[in-house]
């Protein structure tokens, strides 16, 4: 039998208790918790280190760990309503693109379980990882700067995560005492494509000199976004025509007959994509000499459409879904500066969340409901520099009791609970570097079988998985180092993959998992070249990895209730690509410069026997040219993005598109006082383009011509 819910109240109990035990042991500044700068007293607009995370040693950078960020001023211009879209221009990158509301982070093609998205270091406690057309419950508007982090400071966060993880810094939990009676931040755009109008503000009150207050929220409105050419891509639309010419007009006295020809007809605006979210939040914490604490509450409402999977042929169903999505969350922090010969600080994270998301058809009525109560909490024990040694290592849990109800419930009542122990260790040797990870985890998951099910398991699947990393780096010259990184993973299959077993609007697609799923495990190697100057930057990294019992779902070519058939099945895969991207100063006049950038990446995704695994991105390359003065910048790119015709079975080729992109930003005092004006122009040229890595692709591309302004503003 499935475990019992989750308890609210206990939840809030955990919580309380962290601030209690912190002032148990001291008072005082903390240490860093993950993607943090350390908690200090004094001046609001210092951001600290541009990447820190728990189980460095201060701020220097990781060079194995591959760690990628957008800082604010980045956030300012690549600031877009979903977390995927945002980053979709890192290196490695990609989005789902389920529309401009539900578009999650892919790194080197793989999604969903394999990547985990995080906020302040604690994941984000939603369903995203459920399906492509569920947002992330991150709010972009309101970060501090964004993190990409791949190779073995993963382990920290979790085994499953093989692609990567995704941190979102924000200020949601202070961790500075200002020196002004209140500090504001504020960020307002407007985008032409979707008519997209956004604010976002926090603002921080100290209370005394050792506690802060502080209240945020955002609000966000789009229309439909406007695409450049047909909804439907070329392939798609010769089909509808073909099925308008052999059956005719829809019969005009049947209201739920489709219209072949006026689908294949739609330009110009992607129906069903407006939406409107707004979020808020209010929090205290203290900050003292020897530790930090901090209790915080936030509200995300979501009301947004997912762009309708067209039918081009007799017998497949179409509907027109959206998703009212409401969470409420409890966050948690407490860190004691231990200061010990063998311990230098202690950090423990909490978060609990109750989430809920309804999908509503065209008349406003609740279809199905998806229910989802999780808590996750995490306390780490950060060791002292000595002798160049110094690591972390902890413990986390995670559980969480997820329900779907209605017509169309495609997964039943489930409960999963994730207890783990983990060490990532650094000894610097210089010119060599070395580094270790492990983490071992329990991963209980518990459904009400199905009578076709029963002959897999009685209700409890039980899975323990151990993974570990070793790397090396060496310093060629001082400016110049080699790496290279071996690891071997274990990920526990996840519910959404053993007991789906239906029909899902928000896809449009029936789903099926297989309960008889094994531990997935990976074999990988990545090499890693990092060098530069104040002049110069290059950084190049390849990798393969080799899968047994990878989870893929494939699509069987049968349709069930109008719906194509999706199937969760094993295989032996390989992974393999690489991410490269340079910078380089090539004129200097005074305080200004001018430099050239670009990146490339690539990745393969073969299953044995099979082909190429589902949604893999193409090779893509992008460059720029920038000009940036003390006060100004002004930037132009160009995106060329391959076809893509390595294809899974039914899908389809996608054709290879170029986009143009110019921004440039205004600092009217300059880069001492924080007011930047922002304005760009995407996709200049109109350009239909879409993502092979989108499940909607033949039916959703990208947003047309975009002018983006905006303003961000710290006082």
């Amino acid at each position: 039998m499935y475990a019992k819910p989750l308890s609210s109240t206990l939840a809030l109990a955990i919580a309380l208790s962290l601030p209690t035990a912190v002032l148990a042991q001291t008072e005082g500044a903390a240490a860093q918790a993950p993607g943090d700068a350390p908690a200090v007293k004094g001046d609001f607009h210092d951001n600290g280190p541009a990447i820190v995370v728990v189980g460095k040693a201060g701020a220097r950078p990781d060079f194995l760990s591959g760690v990628d960020q957008l800082d604010k001023a980045e956030l300012t211009q690549a600031i877009r309503p979903s977390l995927g879209e945002t980053l979709a221009h890192s290196p490695g990158v990609s989005a789902t693109s389920f529309g401009p509301s539900a578009s999650r982070p892919i790194l080197r093609g793989l999604q969903g379980e394999r990547v985990r998205v995080l906020t302040d270091g604690i994941g984000a406690i939603d369903v995203s990882n459920t399906s492509v057309d569920h947002a992330v419950v991150v709010d972009p508007l309101l970060a501090e700067r964004v993190e990409i982090l791949r190779g073995p400071q993963s382990l920290l966060y979790g085994s499953a995560a093989i692609g990567g993880i995704v941190n979102v810094v924000s200020k949601r939990i202070p961790r500075r005492v200002p020196d002004e009676p209140i500090h504001v931040d504020a960020l307002a755009s407007y985008g032409s494509a979707a008519d997209e109008r956004s604010i976002a503000a926090a603002a921080d009150v100290p209370v005394s000199d050792r506690i802060v207050v502080h209240a945020d929220g955002s609000y966000l409105k789009t229309g439909d976004i406007r695409i450049g050419g047909y909804a439907l891509s070329p392939e798609a639309r010769r089909e509808a025509l073909a099925t308008a010419a052999l059956l005719g007009p829809p019969d005009p006295a049947n209201p739920d007959a489709i219209d072949f020809a006026a689908n294949a007809a739609i330009k110009g605006r992607l129906p069903n994509t407006a939406s409107e979210t707004w979020t808020a939040a209010v929090s205290a914490a203290y900050i003292g000499d020897g530790g930090n604490f901090g209790l915080a509450y936030s509200h995300y409402d979501s009301l947004y459409g997912v762009p309708v999977r067209y039918a081009t042929r007799p017998g497949q169903d179409q509907e027109a879904p959206r998703l009212a999505l409401a969470q409420d969350r409890i966050d948690a922090r407490a860190e004691i500066d231990a200061g010990g010969a063998l311990i230098d600080r202690i950090a423990m994270r909490y978060a609990y969340a109750d989430y809920r998301h309804s999908e509503l058809a065209r008349d406003g009525a609740v279809g199905t409901t998806f229910y989802n109560k999780g808590m996750e909490g995490r306390i780490e024990l950060v060791q002292a520099l000595r002798g160049g040694w110094t690591g972390t290592s902890g413990a986390a849990f995670n559980l969480r009791d997820f329900n779907v109800v209605g017509d169309e419930a495609f997964l039943p009542a489930n409960t999963t609970a994730n207890v783990s122990l983990f060490s990532v260790q650094q000894l610097d040797l210089d010119p060599v570097k070395l580094e270790a990870g492990a983490r071992f985890e329990h991963v209980t998951l518990a459904s009400q079988p199905t009578a076709t099910q029963l002959q897999f398991f009685d209700g409890t699947k039980r899975f323990e998985t151990l993974s570990a990393s070793l790397g090396a780096s060496y310093a060629v010259t001082p400016d110049w180092r080699i790496g290279l990184n071996l690891s071997r993973d274990e990920r526990a299959p996840a519910a959404e993959e053993l007991f789906a077993n239906g029909p899902h609007a928000g896809t449009q697609t029936y789903e099926i998992g297989n309960p008889g799923l094994k531990v997935e495990k990976s074999w990988g190697i990545e090499a890693l070249l990092r060098g530069g100057t104040d002049d110069y930057h290059f950084e190049l990294s390849a990798y393969h990895t080799w899968f047994s019992n990878f989870v893929y779902d494939a699509q069987t070519g049968a349709v069930i209730d109008g719906l194509p058939v999706f199937k969760n099945t094993q295989g032996n895969a390989r992974l393999y690509g690489f991410e490269a991207q340079a910078s380089a100063v090539v004129a200097r006049f005074g305080d200004s410069r001018v430099s050239l950038d670009g990146l490339a990446d690539l990745v393969r995704n073969p299953i044995d026997g099979v082909g190429t695994a589902p949604r893999i991105p193409p090779l893509r390359l992008l460059g720029g040219i920038a000009f940036n003065a003390p006060r100004f910048d002004l930037r132009g790119e160009v995106e060329w993005v391959d076809k893509q015709t390595r294809i899974a079975d039914f899908e389809t080729p996608t054709a290879g598109y170029t986009l143009t992109n110019i921004e440039a930003n205004w600092r009217p005092w300059g880069s001492d006082r924080p007011v930047t004006l922002a304005l760009s122009a995407n996709n200049i040229f109109d350009v239909d383009a879409r993502r092979h890595s989108s499940y909607l692709k033949d039916f959703a591309p990208l947003s047309g011509r975009d002018i983006r302004i905006s303003a961000r503003i710290s006082l």
